[in-house]
């Protein structure tokens, strides 16, 4: 007679329910607040990057006596900038320069034979060198900061640790990787420069 008492009052009894739901729910409240923490995080983290990129881009456009030295200094300044939002983060920047936005647009490669059908210049494959750098370039660019009136792409990439590891528990990436580019014209201080006629050589 104790038994089926006994039952049909734990039946009835809903103490202690809230607790036992919150253990359901606990932890998928959980993670869905660290993946929208982390999600808004690199959004941030993003928008100050580009935000730097596009300062950094426009003063590298202006003329300066010493662009190396000056640019130096530039990037730099970027990489402060990027070790102020995560100081573990790893850093490349790059600058490619063209004739015109045009060609900066289309970023088309260098003419070149493709014998072995692999898109890209190799094995001793003939390429016609327009910038003359003896170099194929997969873009049609040149690296560097070019000279008056070019087109620069600048880009910075930067490659960190997840801020919280939500990786764990759905299988992502362990880090994130974001990219900030921007394009801008030399300040017309000078003529353009030009190059000569374009060289035929042969891809390593």
């Amino acid at each position: 007679m104790r038994v089926p008492l006994l039952l049909r009052r734990l039946r009835g009894d809903e103490r202690g329910a809230t607790v036992v739901e919150f253990a359901i729910v606990a932890p998928v409240m959980c993670l869905l607040l660290l993946g929208g923490f982390d999600f808004a995080h690199t959004l941030y983290t993003r928008a100050a990057l580009q935000g730097v990129v596009q300062k950094v881009g426009r003063d590298s456009a202006l003329e300066s006596q010493d662009v190396i030295e000056a640019n130096a200094a530039l990037d730099d300044k970027v990489r402060k900038q990027v070790y102020a939002l995560r100081n573990n983060a790893v850093i490349k920047i790059d600058r490619r320069f063209f004739r015109s936005f045009t060609e900066a647009a289309a970023a088309k490669p260098e003419p070149w034979t493709d014998t072995n059908g692999n898109g890209r210049c190799d094995a001793g494959e003939p390429y016609q060198d327009n910038n003359l750098n003896s170099v194929w370039d997969r873009d049609g660019g040149n690296a560097g900061q070019g000279g008056a009136r070019d087109a620069v792409v600048y880009k910075v990439e930067m490659t960190y640790p997840r801020l919280v590891p939500i990786y764990n528990f759905i299988g992502g990436s362990k880090s994130i990787k974001l990219e900030a580019t921007t394009l801008l014209r030399n300040q017309p201080y000078d003529v353009q420069g030009s190059y000569a006629e374009p060289v035929v050589r042969n891809c390593a």
